[in-house]
């Protein structure tokens, strides 16, 4: 049964029973509401299950909506508790005029828990100058309003959190406005005269004040929520084919030498798949047939044979040591790298025989292996966590701290989704508790609920479905709504490929299909990922399938990109550009800032991103507006349409944009025509010239 509100006993005695021919026990209600109503606060997760989450770095929007009854006026402030224990407060400003919401916005810097409430107040010193500037150039209750005045002057000069300057100030005012030798205008154009104002408006007159709840907000490093990946198979890197049709697997050694490509390409995350030893039994041949020839790697998601489980390397590989060396030469180039946790087993890995209970057995005594209908996956056996859960806990918390031993940071985990979620809540509390910067990024392809409790339970990333939105119609919404509805608890990470995902979209639309998702990923959320291939325009697909033919996950895949780069080719250069853009401008690396504007066109799509240059390094605001044909078969000519606004202009403000693609140069407004052609640039990516808006016919 739920639980009512708050009640208290009126009197302390054993109150009077019905049964006993007395009154009923007489109680008083405590009001859920505060003197001034504070409701809606934001960030917030679940009414505060959890702490909202941000990076550092990032600049966050803090709301609440307050009111009171009448006409007198409020105030409403911020106040901030950062993870030192030092407060800070922070004038919150109306929104949206008539909804009662007021925000500010903070940029937090400092990783760790921060804690905030919100204070309303009666502001008297506002309400008596709204009411003044009514009623005393009409001659209504002129020395009236006029001693309130002086009342509320002399009462803000004995303030003593003011300066002595400004508490002196305050004194001789409220003189000047009690001196009945003066005029009456004279005396209320001394009680509002700016500097009074300005120093009633930074630290008001205060009556009524009410607190709201405190709510939390997890601040973790910059890597959580922006970064650059780059997946590739290190086992494909340096592979080569022998004369007798065998393979010669790349190793750690060999993939270490592509790391400075990787690096040069703008990226900062190189992400591996499994690199333990692959199962031999059931083991999958090319693609995903049942039966696999002798010379067929395998699954790297099969994890587990007699060479070792989750803390071995595949022999192939190398060592420990090699392994190191890698990550070794990653950070040189700076990249961190990212590796895969994927809890799962092959028939043949050392936990089937060793600890039988942590799988399902069927009635016939067999294994129950994965599927996802119509989909089987024999070589895989999915873990069953309830029969050991706690055996299990232990000997992966054992398996992720023995990877962050070796210098690994960031795990990104398969299918997380079909585990228990409560078993990720306690394995990335557990290990973010000793090792904040830690980052797990989930691969939930899967139901809105699962996928925003996995974020919400502690993943600082997740796959989302980018892939699947192609449309104007489709990413105005899917982007609209990662920067507002899920941005206090989701990080996306906007990966335009995967070894399992390869969508019509790319499949059929050439290389203006290419160039258009990656400029949309890597410019409407501060992390974006794409998986090696995508820069050679890979598009070919197994029929009937969203996933490539001849797919890595189940054999050798070399590829000569120099090749491809000196034939004009390769989308490289393109990524590079794109990368270079993010480092530039601080407002792509930021979420929360998308603005969706309009066109006329059904196929051209228009958002921009703004950052005031109060959150910016070099003190100067950041704006870029992205324009995108989604056709990748058409040239398209439209209007499209700015609230200016958004990026810091005036209504009306002419201003300078380049166009970062092709460095073409233009003069915008509110309303400006595009001509996009799928099949040379699709997408102008057009910064905003700092201090460039002037008004039109200016």
């Amino acid at each position: 049964m739920a639980k009512s509100a708050a009640t208290k006993t009126a009197s302390a005695g054993q109150p009077a029973s019905p049964a006993d021919g007395g009154a009923p026990a007489q109680t008083e209600y405590i009001p859920l509401l505060g003197r001034i109503p504070i409701l809606g606060l934001s960030p917030q997760v679940d009414d505060g299950l959890w702490p909202a989450a941000a990076f550092s770095g990032e600049v966050i929007p803090f709301r609440a909506t307050a009111f009171r009854e009448g006409h007198d006026q409020i105030g409403v402030d911020l106040l901030l508790l950062d993870p030192h224990g030092v407060q800070t407060e922070h004038r919150m400003h109306p929104v949206d005029p008539g909804t009662d919401r007021w925000e500010v916005l903070v940029q937090l810097e400092t990783e760790g828990l921060w804690k905030y409430r919100v204070q309303a107040y009666a502001d008297e010193y506002a309400t008596w100058r709204h009411n003044a500037e009514v009623k005393i150039p009409a001659g209504i209750d002129t020395d009236l309003m006029l001693t309130i005045g002086h009342e509320l002057l002399t009462r803000a000069a004995t303030d003593k959190r003011r300066s002595t300057a400004e508490r002196r100030h305050l004194t001789e005012t409220a003189k000047v406005v009690a001196d009945t030798t003066r005029t009456a205008d004279e005396r209320f154009a001394a009680a509002i005269e700016p500097r009074v104002a300005g120093i009633l408006t930074v630290r008001p007159v205060v009556d009524l004040p009410t607190l709201s709840p405190t709510l939390g907000i997890q601040v973790e490093r910059t890597r959580a929520g922006v970064g650059s990946w780059y997946e590739f198979f290190p086992r494909s890197e340096g592979a080569k084919k022998q004369q007798d049709g065998s393979w010669k697997s790349g190793t750690f050694r060999s993939a270490a030498k592509r790391l400075p490509e990787v690096a040069a390409m703008g990226f900062d995350v190189v992400y591996l798949p499994p690199i333990h030893p692959i199962g031999h039994a059931f083991r999958k041949g090319p693609n995903n047939t049942l039966v696999a020839g002798p010379n067929d790697p395998g699954s790297p998601w099969a994890i587990g044979s007699a060479e070792g489980g989750h803390d071995a390397i595949h022999p192939d590989l190398g060592t420990e040591k090699d392994f190191v060396y890698f990550v070794g030469k990653a950070k040189q180039a700076g990249l961190e790298v990212a590796l895969d946790l994927a809890l799962q087993a092959a028939p043949d890995h050392p936990w089937v025989t060793e600890h039988p209970e942590w799988f399902t057995t069927l009635p016939d005594g067999t294994i129950a292996y994965a599927e996802n209908p119509p989909k089987k996956y024999q070589d895989i056996y999915p873990i069953n966590f309830d029969n050991d859960p706690e055996g299990l806990r232990q000997e992966i918390l054992r398996i992720v701290r023995y990877w962050m031993s070796l210098g690994v940071r960031i795990f990104r985990v398969d299918n997380p989704h079909t585990k228990p979620l409560a078993f990720w809540e306690w394995l990335i509390r557990t290990i973010n508790a000793t090792d904040p910067d830690v980052v797990f990024l989930a691969e939930a392809f899967t139901r809105p609920a699962i996928l925003h409790t996995l974020a919400k339970a502690g993943f600082q990333q997740s796959y989302t479905y980018f892939t699947w939105r192609n449309t104007k119609e489709e990413l105005e919404e899917f982007l609209t709504g990662l920067a507002t509805e899920t941005a206090d608890f989701l990080r996306p990470n906007l990966f335009v490929n995967t070894p399992d995902i390869l969508t019509e979209y790319l499949q059929f639309g050439g290389p203006a299909a290419f160039k258009v998702r990656a400029a949309i990923a890597a410019t409407a959320a501060p992390t974006w990922g794409v998986y090696s291939g995508f820069e050679l325009y890979e598009n070919v697909a197994r029929p009937g399938a969203e996933e490539y033919i001849d797919n890595e996950k189940y054999e050798y895949r070399p590829r000569d990109y120099a090749r491809a780069q000196t034939l004009g080719q390769s989308l490289a250069p393109y990524l590079t550009m794109l990368n270079r853009a993010r480092s530039e401008h601080p407002a792509l690396r930021q979420l929360r800032n998308l603005r969706v504007h309009g066109s006329d066109d059904d196929s051209i799509l228009v958002y921009s991103k703004y950052l005031a240059g109060e959150f910016t390094r070099s003190g100067k605001p950041d704006a870029v507006i992205v324009v995108a044909n989604v056709d990748p078969h058409s040239v398209r000519e439209t209007m499209v349409h700015l609230d200016v606004t958004a990026f810091g202009g005036e209504p009306g403000a002419l201003f300078e944009v380049k166009d970062i693609v092709t460095g073409a140069k233009w003069t915008w407004g509110a309303d400006d025509y595009v001509r996009l052609d799928a099949f040379t640039e699709p997408v102008h990516i057009l910064s905003v010239k700092a201090e460039s808006t002037v008004k039109a016919g200016s």
